[in-house]
């Protein structure tokens, strides 16, 4: 690497240490680059940041991120919950599973890991609390079932990775749902042993007025997810048109049929809308920049000559940028890994033969669990804010379930046919000869 890459490289992780936001400290630093070595900033700012604000791709994330903030203040997660209670609720530790199967639910819709947290996590910790349930433990089992916001489909990172990799973001979504049903499964498990280990409360079950009751109330909400879903894998919409019929039927229904949104409400879910798409923005346009920084030095030339020297197999490059991603997602935002880890890796990717929409989906979940993974751990500190749990309270908990879903990205890894299965069956030829 060149003198004037190094000073960009250490001025971005000291800015980015002491504070400043990750897309300022990506432009600041790749500025500062461009003022070393004397290029024409403007001219490349100009071709970098058109080509991909012009990606109609792109659309998606602004439209989700609306989706998913009109669902938490429509109250359409309030209606999610008390219909995945009225499925798992009964059982020993119900209220444990609900916040899972919740989870599950709002994924099909969002797409983000924070809205899933802020939505039905906030809900189901409240509710857990209240039926005696550890506080720590309450808000440790939400920070662990958050992750499946982004990799049971729709997904904000998904889309950000076909967008940087050139990969079927709809094929990467279908990949989503195996894995994404996997980890769910793994962590009830999980529950399951400690309601009886621990002699977890149970909840009283519902009469049948009571059920007909909330499924009533439920359905608008739960179609929503088959709508969306439904759209995508038969080809009737682009993903980035399934955002958009997401978000208008979100706005429907909590304007028209359960009236939750009044316009105060309705002008602050625009204004954490907008704002959340500006912090996305703004880390893509810094990303963009270190990017044609990183190509210009022909750095994933030089990374994939030196794998290459290393002579590894595809499983081992796999496990090896597994054990990566999970130090990286301890330490780093999951934007900086998309947006600059990943096209590093994708050369090499392509080289060793793995299919792009597996790699896409395995890195996503790692990135996800790097969300719960101190020192970081977004999720966490996220929680902690909005219920008052001590973040160390939270993290003593959080370390059973962390293990173990770590043990499941490990299964991912060795068995593909979880994240590929659902594709191959739409059509999807895998790419390579390790899929």
């Amino acid at each position: 690497m060149s003198f004037a890459v190094e000073v960009m490289f250490v001025l971005f992780f000291v800015w980015m240490f002491a504070g400043m936001p990750l897309g300022h400290a990506m432009l600041a630093s790749g500025i500062v680059y461009f003022v070393i070595t004397g290029r024409d900033m403007g001219l490349v700012a100009s071709q970098s940041l058109n080509g991909i604000y012009g990606n109609f791709v792109m659309l998606a994330v602004p439209l989700f991120i609306f989706a998913a903030e009109l669902m938490n203040a429509g109250k359409m997660t309030d209606k999610m919950f008390g219909f995945a209670n009225l499925l798992v609720g009964r059982f020993r530790g119900g209220l444990a599973h609900v916040n899972i199967v919740a989870s599950v639910i709002f994924a099909g819709m969002s797409g983000s890991a924070l809205a899933d947290a802020a939505g039905p996590g906030k809900i189901s910790i409240d509710m857990m609390i209240k039926a005696g349930y550890r506080p720590g433990f309450a808000a440790a089992l939400t920070s662990a079932s958050s992750i499946l916001g982004p990799i049971i489909p729709p997904s904000i990172p998904m889309v950000l990775y076909g967008v940087v990799s050139n990969t079927s973001i709809g094929y990467l979504f279908m990949g989503g749902v195996g894995p994404g049903i996997f980890l769910a499964l793994v962590m009830m498990a999980v529950v399951a042993v400690q309601a009886r280990l621990q002699n977890f409360p149970t909840q009283p079950k519902p009469t049948r007025q009571e059920a007909i009751a909330v499924t009533r109330d439920a359905a608008p909400t739960l179609v929503l997810p088959v709508i969306l879903l439904g759209g995508i894998y038969s080809g009737a919409v682009t993903p980035t048109e399934a955002a958009a019929v997401a978000a208008f039927c979100a706005l429907l229904l909590a304007l028209f049929w359960y009236r939750t949104l009044s316009p105060k409400v309705l002008f602050n879910v625009l204004m954490e809308s907008s704002r959340s798409t500006a912090i996305v923005a703004i880390t893509i346009a810094g990303a963009v920049l270190m990017n044609y920084v990183v190509a210009a030095e022909q750095i994933p030339d030089q990374l994939g000559s030196w794998i290459a020297s290393l002579d590894l197999s595809p499983l081992m490059f796999m496990l090896l940028v597994t054990v990566l991603f999970l130090i990286l997602g301890a330490l780093l935002d999951t934007l900086l890994m998309l947006l600059i880890v990943i096209p590093i890796l994708m050369p090499t990717v392509r080289e060793l033969g793995i299919d792009p929409v597996y790699f896409g989906v395995v890195s996503t979940v790692n990135m996800m669990i790097g969300l719960i993974t101190p020192p970081m751990g977004q999720l966490v500190f996220l929680i902690s804010g909005i219920t008052g749990i001590k973040v160390a309270t939270i993290l003593g908990e959080v370390w059973l379930m962390l293990f173990i879903l770590i043990l499941a990205l490990f299964v991912l890894v060795f068995v593909p046919q979880i994240t590929l299965w659902l594709p191959e069956m739409a059509g999807y030829v895998p790419v390579g000869t390790f899929h």
